[in-house]
């Protein structure tokens, strides 16, 4: 979709679509206002029969009106005024894009982005609007034979601005918004190849594919590699799979030489059925998204390059398979990780924190700034969150506030959980250094208590996105969270 930024009314548009807003109950909004003088009325008297209330959603197509050089008017419902946040925003939007894409409009001027939204100036307004136009528009059917192609798609939008001053922002926050929507693509598509598709070599594929066009640098260890660092904690989950394990790190130096990077680490198993501890049938083919912490960071390194963030920026991706097999890991079984502590692994099921605690040891070469660590790791989180917010542990109460910070400007939001160090008695074990389970209750903070024991030598945060990194039911697929968060976390890091 081809995107622009004008300053001018909505009533001199010539274009196939005017969208402009109608608040609950009854009220144009200015747009909407200029429209109806022009139009001697017709709008308003629509309204005051009955045709919209102004509930948010809701969407009304006007054909003709008079005076006007477009070929229709889209009035949007926005609700209530006084409640008119950033979720009434862009759920009006969506529904926008929503119509526009149905009904045959392929182009439209958008309106919506001069409303006042508490708290949030143009550039955030133009920036939410491309992600939700690229995200009601995203489709995935590459492994379809017949493609359901949509009849006239909207193919390019023009985002109304009050004034001409704003142009310049304007046009920065649609190239923003186009390299964290094309990021995000990118960690749906991921997410959503189904196991036999992305495997740990087809992820590697992907990151050097990202390498070569993006003028970054890419490292594939091989299981020998891995070997010979002592990465023991992850080899034992790879052992019971056919697919050789790869660990994938990619460099973006975008900032000055001498300045330390910034590590994200994405868990990258791509097919989950648990091991010996073998996963439930039911939904177990949404395992293949268990590498949704894999594809975010590959999708925020394409968001970041595409901008050229002034950062540097290293991604590590630990990438296998978690199957049952004679070779696998077995209850009880006792690993060492790449640290030299020792593992006692209770749950065969709890692989992520494994594959994850050598990947962070393998980090500190780099003598990172911060790390992050990324994972679909507990279905705990899901429970305590659901799909709305991720799970938000650290071992930095300030680099967890600029974590949070980033997430509710990019409305990604992630909510700061506890590690107190109570919870760590629970991965005692009678035989090794820890256990990798500490039992259900507290099962994400536990989790996270076992990853912190990797990550001593520097300032750290995990966000568990097993419950926003993908929807089941009907709209089952990837969700492309939390590209959007970490794209402007680097963003915010890179101006200090």
């Amino acid at each position: 979709m081809e995107f622009s930024i004008k300053s001018g009314s909505p009533e001199k548009q010539r274009t196939a679509c005017v969208v402009v807003g109608v608040f609950e109950p009854r009220k144009l909004t200015l747009a909407g206002d200029l429209i109806d003088r022009v139009s001697d009325g017709y709008i308003s008297d629509i309204i005051r029969r009955g045709d919209m209330e102004g509930k948010l959603g809701t969407t009304l197509l006007l054909h003709n009106v008079p005076n006007t050089l477009c070929d229709r008017v889209l009035l949007v419902g926005l609700g209530k005024e006084r409640d008119f946040k950033d979720k009434e925003y862009r759920t009006a939007v969506s529904s926008s894009i929503r119509n526009l894409n149905e009904t045959g409009s392929m182009e439209a001027v958008i309106f919506l982005t001069e409303l006042q939204v508490r708290k949030r100036d143009t550039a955030w307004k133009i920036e939410q609007t491309v992600l939700m136009a690229m995200e009601s528009t995203y489709r995935f059917d590459r492994l379809k034979s017949k493609l359901s192609d949509v009849r006239r798609p909207l193919r390019k939008l023009t985002l109304g601005v009050s004034r001409r001053n704003e142009l310049a922002d304007g046009e920065a926050a649609v190239s923003r918004g186009l390299a964290i929507a094309q990021g995000m693509n990118m960690a749906k598509d991921l997410g959503n190849l189904p196991g036999n598709y992305c495997t740990p070599s087809y992820l590697a594929e992907q990151a050097q594919g990202l390498a070569k066009t993006l003028n970054m640098k890419a490292e594939i260890l091989e299981q020998k590699d891995m070997e010979k660092l002592g990465m023991g904690a992850f080899l034992s989950v790879a052992k019971g799979s056919r697919q050789p394990p790869k660990l994938i790190v990619l460099h973006y130096q975008g900032g000055d030489k001498k300045r330390k990077p910034v590590v994200l680490v994405g868990k990258g198993v791509t097919f989950d059925a648990g091991g010996i501890s073998l996963k439930p049938a039911a939904e177990m083919d949404e395992m293949k998204y268990d590498m949704g912490g894999a594809a975010s960071v590959l999708g925020t390194m394409k968001a970041i390059a595409q901008m050229r963030i002034p950062l540097n920026v290293i991604a590590i991706i630990p990438a296998c398979e978690n199957l049952p097999d004679g070779n696998a890991n077995k209850p009880g079984d006792v690993i060492t990780s790449m640290s030299g502590q020792t593992i006692e692994v209770l749950n065969t099921d709890a692989e992520g924190r494994l594959i994850l605690c050598d990947a962070l040891t393998y980090a500190e070469r780099f003598e990172p700034e911060v790390v992050i660590d990324i994972a679909t790791l507990t279905g705990a989180c899901v429970i305590a969150l659901g799909a709305h917010a991720s799970g938000l542990f650290s071992n930095d109460d300030s680099l967890a506030r600029e974590v949070l910070h980033a997430g509710e400007y990019a409305h990604d939001r992630a909510w700061h959980m506890p590690m107190w160090d109570e919870y760590q008695e629970q991965l005692k074990s009678n035989f090794a250094d820890m256990a990798n389970i500490g039992g259900r209750a507290g099962g994400s903070i536990t989790a996270a208590c076992f990853l912190s024991r990797f990550t001593k030598k520097y300032d750290w945060a995990h966000l568990d996105i097993a419950g926003t990194a993908w929807k089941s039911g009907k709209d089952k697929g990837g969700t492309g969270r939390p590209v959007p968060l970490l794209t402007h976390f680097l963003i915010n890091r890179a101006k200090d």
